[in-house]
């Protein structure tokens, strides 16, 4: 019985061929076998994915256990703050100039190709949290550092920045296709996770940088050149435009909820929020605190959320809100 091969298929099988990593690997599988025709005559096909899927996650467990906890991958980032934001662009396009005007992070702001190597992280604050952003080493149209697409999958966010006083259709089609290629962008086709919950697609927005040195028009020009629907954001790390309304902007985007934990019989802590997702609730709040004790929870109390009074009794499954006080009561 013929195969017959879909298109989806064929270009995961295509990724798993061009995979520079194990990760990459395993997500293209994972594809592969969630594409495949399911009938007789694919049946030695489906197995020997299972079995190299096995075989993968064995690779990379094993690898995790053999390393004891510690980091051991330069593309791994742990995550800090209240989410992290990945940059990518092609060599000058001004992604260490964001860092050093956003951060304290050592970073070597040049004029010369290349002069990041590997990523460089950096905490940028907003209000009251910090927001981590990370320089990552650039692409070109050839070339990208094996493994550097961990970097984005990891991520929270990723930034495609932009130099507006070059080739902006060229910049944006060398990281465009790089992401696409790795199926990282998140749209209708490519959700957040695969079925078996790998990491895969992420939001996606564009840093357009170097305004005071760009042509009038160039932004616009790009926004309607470029078919995805990205938002943009166009700031001047030199004079300073929209540094301030690109971090809420990344804050938006993050789409999380800050938290101020109150212990029973003392004040609320404005200092150092709790960040969750949007849409948490409090249950998601107690195993933040303490997965532990998280099920132990008998009750909690809010303050400044919409539609209740002060201090009133909530339950589990109330939904937070952003600077919303909540004091948890356990045994």
């Amino acid at each position: 019985m013929p195969a017959n091969l879909t298109p989806e298929y064929k270009k995961a099988d295509e990724q798993y061929r061009a995979a520079t990593t194990d990760e990459e690997r395993l997500l293209a599988l994972e594809e592969m076998l969630r594409t495949i025709p399911k009938h007789k005559g694919t049946e030695h096909m489906q197995a020997d994915i299972k079995r190299r899927i096995s075989k993968l996650r064995e690779t990379l467990e094993g690898r995790a256990k053999k390393s004891g906890g510690k980091q051991t991958d330069l593309f791994h980032i742990p995550k800090t703050g209240a989410g992290q934001v990945a940059l990518i662009g092609t060599p000058n396009s001004g992604k260490s100039s964001i860092l050093a005007a956003l951060t304290n992070a050592p970073v070597i702001v040049a004029d010369y190709p290349f002069s990041t190597d590997k990523p460089v992280p950096g905490m940028a604050p907003f209000e009251d949290i910090q927001i981590q952003l990370v320089d990552t080493p650039p692409i070109t149209a050839d070339y990208a550092a094996p493994g550097q697409v961990n970097i984005y999958r990891g991520a929270d966010l990723i930034a495609v920045v932009i130099d507006l006083s070059a080739d902006v259709l060229e910049q944006m089609d060398i990281c465009l296709r790089y992401l696409d290629s790795h199926r990282l962008i998140l749209d209708d086709k490519t959700p957040a996770f695969t079925e078996s919950g790998s990491p895969l697609g992420r939001k996606t927005f564009v840093i357009a940088t170097k305004a005071d040195l760009a042509p009038a028009g160039t932004l616009q020009t790009l926004r309607e050149l470029t078919e995805r629907p990205l938002k943009f954001v166009e700031i001047s790390t030199k004079t300073g435009h929209n540094l301030d309304l690109l971090v809420r902007r990344i804050f938006e985007m993050l789409d999380v909820v800050r938290i101020y934990a109150k212990k029973p019989g003392h004040e609320p802590d404005f200092k150092d929020p709790f960040t969750l997702p949007r849409g948490s609730t409090v249950i998601d709040l107690a195993r933040k605190i303490h997965r532990d004790l998280a099920e132990q929870l008998k009750f909690a109390r809010a303050w400044g959320a919409a539609g209740i009074h002060d201090g009133q009794n909530v339950p589990r499954s109330h939904v937070l809100s952003d600077k919303e006080i909540v004091e948890l009561h356990f045994p």
